[in-house]
């Protein structure tokens, strides 16, 4: 890309899109450009990454076409209260923001800034993750085509009405935690049966990576899957009894269901 792209705040999810649209070689590093309160943090991603550093805001905003806001949510109101109104119309907004609204976001700046909020997650980090966005009132499907451009370059990325965010959250950002505690959980069961440590946890961890896998690349329904290593009698039909006895199914469902449900209350719905 020829324009030019701007991270407000640098922390890890920042550094992630920076990497993936860097080797993407959606732009060169003399085009992008971060700001952040911790000085040092910006030199270190300098250093690393050649990428140009704004002295504040401000000026980041003045410079790119792109902005990302990859803060906290407390602060966004803080800083759009100082910048809002510096966004043109032909630059477009970016929130990564987690549970800051469209709306929200509108309210500090001019009625024709496109705006489209996201939900990434953590594997984003190392260039696998699942993101979600929604688009606000000003932004057109070129808004939807340049956030696909340079979020794809962290993993998968789709498209959701925003009251479904919430459901996002609840499913793939907070889904990493409940993939890990499986892990560790198929880790422990297999040293439980006798498997030294790290033989259980790499096991368990392809084992993970391979039906994921097999899921995507296969496009069959996980039932039909399930089927195929199920034999009549068999150990898989045992083991997978047992998980219908204990819950694993109806705990799945109750982490997403409450991680969600926690989202809107901390949105104040």
């Amino acid at each position: 890309m020829v324009e030019k792209i701007g991270f407000i705040g640098a922390g890890s999810m920042a550094e992630a899109l920076i990497t993936g649209i860097l080797e993407a070689e959606l732009f060169s590093a003399d085009r992008v450009y971060i700001s952040d309160i911790n000085q040092e943090r910006v030199e270190s991603l300098h250093n690393k990454y050649q990428v140009q550093i704004a002295n504040n805001n401000q000026e980041l905003v003045k410079q790119v076409d792109y902005i990302v806001l990859a803060v906290k949510p407390r602060v966004v109101k803080k800083i759009l209260g100082r910048v809002g109104q510096q966004i043109r119309p032909y630059q477009k907004l970016f929130s990564i923001a987690a549970g800051v609204t469209t709306k929200q976001l509108e309210k500090h700046l001019s009625t024709d800034v496109p705006v489209v909020r996201l939900m990434p997650n953590t594997p984003a980090l190392i260039g696998s993750g699942a993101t979600a966005y929604t688009l606000g009132q000003a932004a057109t499907e070129d808004a939807s085509r340049v956030v696909k451009e340079i979020f794809s370059s962290v993993g998968l990325i789709v498209e959701v009405k925003e009251d479904l965010m919430d459901a996002v959250t609840g499913l793939s950002g907070s889904g990493p935690a409940y993939i890990y505690m499986i892990v560790e959980a198929l880790s422990d069961a297999g040293v439980n049966v006798g498997l030294p440590r790290k033989v259980a946890s790499k096991l368990a961890i392809q084992t993970l990576l391979g039906a994921g896998e097999m899921v995507q690349e296969l496009e069959k329904h996980p039932a039909q899957l399930k089927d195929l290593v199920t034999s009549p009698g068999g150990t898989t039909i045992t083991g997978l009894k047992e998980l219908e006895k204990t819950g694993l199914r109806s705990s799945l469902y109750q982490a997403v269901e409450s991680a969600t449900a926690k989202s809107k209350e901390l949105r104040g719905e």
